[in-house]
C-alpha cells in the first residue's frame, strides 16, 4: 500500500512542460537552482518563465501542437494542479551536450543555450511524477518564484506514478548518458496525430500505442468496448425472442429481426452473404457464397420447429439447383435443443445445427480478436447434427493459439527486462534459441527452435507488429526484440 506524503510547496513550471511530464514525454526540468534530492512538491503551472521568446522558438516542432492546445485551455484567474513530483537528483550539463539534450527533451538547442547564458550552470532536475486523484484549483499568483507555498497542506500518495520504476530508471539512464532517442520518427508521428485523438478513437489508440512503445507511458492498454459492436449482445436475445415477446411483435417480425442479425453476424465473421437469395415467403433465409457456399435457415422462438431441416432442403434445392446445393454446407441457426426427429433429419441430409447463443459467442470472439477466426479452417467443424460443442472446441483452440503467441511475446519482453541493466543505444534483441530456452523454462509443452522461429516471424510481421526482427544470414541467426504486448483475458 502506498504511503501518504504531505506537500506544503509547489514547484512553478510552464504549463506545457508540466503536461510533458504528466504525459511521460520527458522526466526532467530546468530549475534555476539545485533542488535537493528527495524533495517533494506539487507542480504549479505558470508561464512566467517564458517571456523572452515565442513558443515556436522555445520548444521543438514536435511539441508545438500540444503547447498551443494547453495555452488555449488555460484559465485567467485560476490554475489547475494535476500532479506532484519528487526530485530524483540534479546534474550539470556542459555546453557541448546541448544538441543531444535537446533531442531527449522538448526544448530547442537555442533555448538551452539562452538558459545557459542566463545562469552559471545548466541544471537538469530529474522528477518522478505522480498524478493527483483529483485536480486542485488554485488562484493564480503572479510572483516570479521557483517555489511557492500552498495555501494549505496537500496529502497525496504514490498510487498513480506516470511511469513505473523500470521505465523511469531506463529514461533517467538515457538522459544521464545522453543516449540518442531510439525512434525519432515515431515521435514525429505522435505529434502529427495528437490533434486527432479527441475526435478519432482509432487515432487515440495509435497514440497510446506509440507512447507505450516510446517509453512515455508504462500503462498496459485496456481496449475499450466499441459502441458500434453493441448489436452483438442481442444475437441470442433475438434468437430466443425474449425481446420480441416483451415488445409484442408478430412471429413474422420476430423471424425477420433474427434473420437480419444472423446476416449481420455472418458478414461480420467474413462470409459474403448474397442478397439475391434474401428470405421471405418461399425464399432462402441466407446464402453465403464465399469463402465457401453455405445455405442457412434462421429460426427465432423457443424451439426449432419440426420440419425445419426438410424445409431447408426443399428451398435450397429449388433456389440453387441440385449441384450447387449439394456442394454447399447447410446450417440451421435457432433456439433451444433440437428434437430427436430434427437431429435424425440433420444426419440424413448432412445439415449442421447451431444455437443462437453459440453464434453470439463466435461473433464475440471475432470482435475481441479480429484476425483469429480462419473460416477455411472453421469449415471442418460444420459437421452434420448439433455442432455447438464443435464450435466451442474451435473457439478454445483459437484461444490457445493466441495464448501461445502472447506467451512468446512475454518471453521476449522478460528477456528485455532482464537485460535492461546494461545501457545500450538500441533495444536488446535475442536469438531464437535464447527465446526458446526462456519460454521452455516455464511452459509446457516445450517447443523446438523451428516452432519458435515460425511464431516469431509471424509476430514480427508488419501486419502484427508485436515484435521487431533483425534479419540474420540464416533463420537461426535472426534476432528479435519486444515492441508491444498482446493482452489476453
Amino acid at each position: 500500500m502506498s504511503e501518504s506524503v504531505v506537500l506544503d510547496t509547489a514547484l512553478c513550471l510552464p504549463a506545457s512542460e508540466i503536461e510533458a511530464l504528466i504525459q511521460g514525454r520527458m522526466i526532467a526540468t530546468m530549475p534555476r537552482t539545485f533542488i535537493n534530492s528527495g524533495r517533494q512538491f506539487a507542480l504549479y503551472p505558470s508561464d512566467i518563465s517564458i517571456n523572452l521568446q515565442s513558443y515556436e522558438q522555445y520548444y521543438r516542432p514536435s511539441f508545438l501542437s500540444k503547447t498551443q492546445t494547453i495555452l488555449a485551455q488555460q484559465a485567467c484567474e485560476k490554475v489547475v494542479v494535476k500532479a506532484w513530483a519528487r526530485c530524483e537528483g540534479c546534474i550539470l550539463h556542459p555546453p557541448e551536450s546541448l544538441d543531444r539534450l535537446s533531442l531527449l527533451t522538448v526544448w530547442t538547442k537555442e533555448t538551452l543555450q539562452q538558459t545557459l547564458g542566463q545562469r552559471p550552470h545548466l541544471v537538469l532536475a530529474y522528477l518522478r511524477v505522480y498524478l493527483l486523484p483529483q485536480s486542485l484549483e488554485i488562484l493564480l499568483q503572479s510572483q516570479n518564484l521557483q517555489f511557492r507555498p500552498l495555501n494549505s497542506s496537500l496529502t497525496v500518495s504514490e498510487a498513480t506514478p506516470v511511469l513505473n520504476d523500470r521505465t523511469f530508471a531506463q529514461r533517467k539512464r538515457q538522459l544521464e548518458k545522453l543516449e540518442p532517442p531510439l525512434h525519432p520518427e515515431l515521435e514525429e508521428l505522435q505529434s502529427a496525430i495528437a490533434s486527432l485523438t479527441i475526435s478519432q478513437p482509432a487515432a487515440k489508440q495509435l497514440d497510446d500505442d506509440i507512447k507505450v512503445f516510446l517509453g512515455w507511458s508504462s500503462d498496459k492498454l485496456i481496449k475499450q468496448p466499441d459502441p458500434d459492436l453493441a448489436w452483438i449482445n442481442d444475437i441470442a436475445k433475438l434468437g430466443d425472442r425474449s425481446i420480441e415477446l416483451e415488445e409484442k411483435k408478430s412471429n413474422y417480425q420476430a423471424g425477420t429481426d433474427f434473420e437480419n442479425i444472423a446476416r449481420q453476424s455472418l458478414e461480420f465473421l467474413g462470409f459474403k452473404v448474397e442478397n439475391a437469395y434474401k428470405g421471405g415467403a418461399g425464399g432462402l433465409d441466407l446464402f453465403c457464397s464465399k469463402p465457401y457456399p453455405i445455405v442457412c435457415e434462421c429460426k427465432a422462438g423457443r424451439l426449432i420447429p419440426s420440419g425445419t431441416v426438410e424445409e431447408l432442403i426443399k428451398l435450397g434445392g429449388m433456389h440453387l439447383g441440385a449441384d450447387q446445393f449439394l456442394d454447399s454446407a447447410k446450417l440451421v441457426i435457432g433456439p433451444g435443443n433440437p428434437s430427436t426427429d430434427i437431429l435424425k433429419a440433420a444426419q440424413k441430409w448432412k445439415v449442421s445445427i447451431s444455437n443462437a447463443m453459440t453464434l453470439q459467442k463466435l461473433v464475440e470472439f471475432k470482435a475481441k480478436y479480429p484476425g483469429a477466426i480462419n473460416l477455411v479452417e472453421f469449415q471442418q467443424y460444420l459437421e452434420p447434427g448439433q455442432i455447438d460443442y464443435r464450435i466451442n472446441e474451435y473457439i478454445d483452440k483459437a484461444e490457445r493459439d493466441i495464448k501461445l503467441r502472447s506467451q512468446i511475446i512475454t518471453a521476449v519482453k522478460e528477456l528485455s527486462e532482464q537485460d535492461n541493466e546494461t545501457s545500450k543505444a538500441t533495444h536488446p534483441s535475442f536469438t531464437v534459441t535464447e527465446i526458446r530456452v526462456h519460454y521452455n523454462a516455464t511452459h509446457n509443452p516445450r517447443l523446438n527452435d523451428e516452432a519458435v522461429h515460425d511464431l516469431l516471424i509471424e509476430l514480427s510481421s508488419p501486419l502484427t507488429g508485436y515484435l521487431g526482427r533483425i534479419k540474420g544470414s540464416n533463420w537461426n541467426s535472426d534476432r528479435f526484440y519486444f515492441l508491444r504486448d498482446l493482452p489476453i483475458n
